[in-house]
């Protein structure tokens, strides 16, 4: 019997994997990346390790992640070791728990890999903390990336009311109706936003606004996924402590 690790590759950046995710990557026979993990990190794996690609694509995302689970069970049970690498955390968005769900069905052995993820690094990159002792307190890890065909189930009206800082992944295509509900409920309209394009890579880019605004500017920018959405007065902090140099600067709140 083989093993499977489920690893965070992290957000972006290859020096952001975890010492024990790019041990992971050396020792495995078999990985299976994800779309938005760093290519450039499968050149740390063994030239005879193989290497199959599984990202999601629109409309297939319940097909291919069957196919993902049957790859697990399948290369582990021939006494493989099976690296399963995804962006992030696998834990945080990521469907990690369901693959090790399969995985304990099958009596497959694995552990679970940590990563940093793109709700903290990426922010950190564009030089907004997530908490701040004068501007957040407190601060959440939603989804922006409503399921087609199903009740949106997100509790707006708490995250509004109740939490500083909201790290909203993914929510780019729904950003209009992001900034409705929480102005429905109550979030100031001044509240300021940024979008991260991108974040901890060559690529980054980052836009500022405010919940009224940022519709406008996103789509002025040409801003698409992957992107984080950041609300809060933390945002404000860009301003002094932006440090990592992207090729355009965003639009001060």
């Amino acid at each position: 019997m083989g093993k499977v690790y489920i690893v965070g590759a992290g957000p972006g950046s290859v020096d952001l994997i975890t010492v024990k995710g790019l041990k992971c990557i050396q020792q495995a026979d078999v990985i299976l990346y994800d779309r938005l993990v760093n290519k450039e990190l499968l050149e740390f794996a063994k030239p005879n390790a193989e290497l199959i690609f599984v990202g999601k694509l629109p409309n297939l995302h319940g097909v291919i992640q069957d196919r993902i689970h049957r790859l697990l069970v399948e290369h582990a049970g021939e006494g493989k070791v099976v690296t399963r690498l995804k962006g992030g955390d696998p834990f945080v968005f990521g469907r990690g728990a369901e693959e090790a769900e399969v995985l304990v069905e099958a009596g497959i052995p694995f552990e679970i890999v940590p990563g940093i993820t793109s709700g903290v690094a990426a922010p950190a990159y564009a030089g907004i903390p997530v908490t701040h002792r004068d501007l957040g307190s407190s601060f959440a890890l939603v989804t922006g990336h409503m399921r087609e065909g199903k009740d949106d189930t997100i509790n707006w009206k708490g995250l509004a009311e109740s939490v500083d800082t909201l790290a909203i992944y993914m929510g780019v295509g729904n950003l209009p109706y992001i900034t409705e509900q929480l102005m429905k409920y109550n979030r100031s309209p001044k509240t300021p936003v940024a979008l991260i394009h991108w974040g901890t890579t060559e690529h980054q880019k980052t836009i500022t606004g405010t919940l009224e605004t940022i519709v406008d500017i996103a789509k002025n920018e040409e801003i698409q996924n992957p992107s984080m959405i950041l609300v809060g007065e933390v945002v404000r902090m860009r301003e002094k402590i932006a440090w990592f140099k992207e090729k355009k600067q965003g639009i001060p709140v």
